[in-house]
């Protein structure tokens, strides 16, 4: 591994976690040569998912873009962090669970919706909104009658 501030490759191991899901081992280095310390992440590679777009286009899973979702919908509710890290983890969890290699984007946004409804019904509506596509007040109220 190089020092992310003198190059060098020479570094040592101080620390090693393993995330709580269990899919991530962080650790904590220190380069030999500038005696700098940084972090690295290490993630097991596996074969990606392919999301099928409603309009049939397929596109490789990008766990950054449901993230930036997931923040978008959460922004000013009482999600944190940590709890929109794990919903992105679970997602990912129920995409290795299935055998298979592609799933529908409205699957994605049903798994997602399913765990919002649960913890914050503003988030829920606000990524409902986007996900049904809702075109008027109407049907967002139509939503919002079905949640109480």
């Amino acid at each position: 591994m190089f020092c992310i501030f003198c190059k060098s490759t020479d570094s040592e191991v101080i620390e090693t976690r393993l995330s709580d899901d269990g899919t991530t081992v962080r650790r904590r280095r220190q380069c030999l040569a500038c005696e700098k310390r940084f972090t690295t992440y290490e993630r097991v590679e596996e074969i990606p998912f392919l999301v099928i777009k409603r309009d049939g286009r397929r596109e490789r899973f990008e766990r950054d873009k449901l993230k930036r979702g997931l923040l978008s919908a959460c922004e000013k509710t009482s999600l944190t962090a940590e709890q929109i890290e794990k919903i992105v983890g679970e997602i990912e969890q129920e995409l290795k669970g299935s055998e298979a290699s592609e799933v529908a984007s409205t699957q994605i946004g049903r798994w997602v919706a399913k765990r919002l409804k649960k913890l914050d019904k503003v988030a829920y509506i606000r990524f409902a909104s986007v996900f049904k596509r809702f075109v008027d007040i109407d049907e967002v109220n139509e939503e919002v009658k079905k949640l109480m």
